[in-house]
């Protein structure tokens, strides 16, 4: 066989195929690994980092609470067992979420809006009244948090209404509805006042804007508005005031406003590189306020050093990433728009956290999401994973990757192939269409919704001939996944 020739199956033999066997690359090294290219990467990437935050989160309060719970006369393990029920609880709310139909999600979002200003404004009047703030509502078996609903309410009902609206508005007038929405749950949130939650919740804002393709000079007025109420609670409370000038200086104050900062800055100076062991820190010993909760990542820098720190930030650059490119890979807008604001509320929260614990920004007392303690918070966030691997399997690509796999009972039972990529929600039909379909009902002809894509027959008198054109069944189309 000469140089250059093929066999059978289409490969170059000879000097020439050796040539070009030598100067080949695999195409992993040219376009990056293979299983980042995959169909079903978001939604691994998503449930993997999530889970591993879960588990080092569990393993955390177990650590940081033991010591406060047997000084307070209490079972050491009782705070790690009350997390691992939430956390349950939290797995089971993801499991739903799995499920959830994103027409449903959709449809029920305002509903939902509803129901958390509903509980915002009944906190303010039979809510408990937790370390200065009245954020909770008793529910004899737990507490719940309203303000922690309001941001996933929030973002999805934001999702939603841009989604809907854009493809009739201009990008300013999509503004219309977000904006005061924003502001009342804002002022609602400041009665409490829980101005962490604001904050956040201005951060599912500014993913919105951002994922609905606002313009730069909307950012400046939204961040200008930002600072003037900022400067404005600075100015009318004397506890922030403190907060703001601890940040600044808080050794100047070290007994009083900057004893907690100090404390964590003491506990990542200990753990070094390496840390001082899992269960060694002193810090938990009551040294440092809140160090279950608001500063567990001081107390995960002194046990586990500057190496479980760096997992732990790696970890949630996963979930941006993951999330991102769920946005990115979808083909629906809503979901397009839930996901870029779900992960810049859930990234920008634990920045924010870690951010005040290292001292770059004021404490704001918002929780590190999936890792420190709280239960309201937990069970939440698990849903929000939860919703984003049910949005990252409804990638087309996905959608492809899970109809050709052999599926059992179980998850056929609990992971269904999401039938479209493409939500097929169905907005509201205006006064006109109804009237027309009104005329139509009335004079047997058949009703055309030109708006929604269907064709529907007219309703028939008992015994009357079918009109013309209809069939005997609806032509509508069923709804999908």
């Amino acid at each position: 066989m000469t140089a250059g020739t093929r066999e059978r199956s289409g490969t170059p033999t000879g000097a020439a195929g050796e040539t070009r066997r030598r100067y080949e690359r695999p195409p992993s090294r040219l376009q990056g690994p293979a299983w980042l290219d995959g169909p079903m990467t978001s939604c691994h990437l998503v449930l993997g980092a999530g889970g591993l935050l879960l588990v080092i989160g569990l393993v955390m309060v177990f650590s940081a609470s033991s010591i406060e719970a047997a000084l307070a006369d209490e079972p050491a393990w009782k705070p790690g067992v009350q997390q691992v029920i939430w956390a349950g609880l939290g797995l089971c709310a993801m499991l739903v979420a799995l499920r959830l139909p994103v027409g449903f999600v959709r449809r029920w979002s305002p509903v939902a809006l509803i129901g958390v200003a509903f509980l915002l404004l009944l906190v303010l009047i039979i809510g408990v009244r937790l370390n200065g703030a009245k954020q909770w509502l008793d529910l004899g078996f737990g507490y719940l948090q309203p303000s922690e609903v309001a941001k996933l309410v929030f973002a999805l009902w934001g999702a939603h209404m841009i989604a809907l609206r854009e493809r009739y508005l201009t990008t300013s007038s999509l503004l219309v509805p977000v904006l005061p929405v924003f502001g009342v749950l804002s002022l609602l949130l400041i009665a409490e006042p829980d101005f962490g939650a604001v904050a956040t919740l201005g951060l599912v804002l500014v993913g919105l804007l951002w994922a609905g393709g606002m313009p730069l000079r909307w950012f400046g007025l939204v961040a200008v508005g930002a600072g003037a109420l900022l400067a404005a609670v600075v100015t009318f409370s004397p506890e922030r005031m403190e907060r703001i000038t601890s940040f600044l200086d808080p050794f100047a104050d070290a007994s009083e406003g900057g004893f907690q900062a100090i404390r964590g800055f003491y506990a990542l100076a200990t753990g070094g590189l390496w840390g001082v062991g899992l269960g060694n820190s002193a810090m938990k010993w009551n040294l440092l306020p809140h160090a279950e909760s608001d500063y567990i990542f001081a107390i995960i820098g002194e046990e586990l050093g500057f190496l479980g720190c760096l997992v732990v930030v790696t970890l949630y650059g996963v979930l941006a990433y993951a999330g991102f490119r769920i946005a990115r890979r979808s083909a629906d807008r809503f979901i397009q728009l839930a996901s870029v604001a779900i992960t810049v509320w859930l990234v920008g929260q634990a920045a924010m956290n870690m951010g005040y614990v290292v001292g770059l920004l004021p404490v704001t007392g918002v929780t590190l999401p999936l890792i420190s303690a709280g239960g309201t918070s937990l069970v939440l966030t698990l849903f929000i994973i939860g919703l984003l691997a049910r949005f990252a399997r409804s990638e087309p690509q996905a959608i492809e990757a899970q109809r050709g796999q052999a599926r059992g009972r179980l998850a056929r039972l609990f992971l269904p192939v999401p039938t479209s990529a493409v939500d097929p929600f169905r907005p509201p039909r205006t006064l006109e269409e109804r009237g027309a379909d009104r005329q139509a009902v009335r004079g047997g002809r058949t009703l055309v919704h030109a708006r929604h894509g269907a064709v529907t027959p007219a309703v028939q008198p008992a015994g009357a001939p079918p009109a013309r054109g209809a069939s005997a069944r609806s032509r509508r189309p069923a709804a999908e996944d």
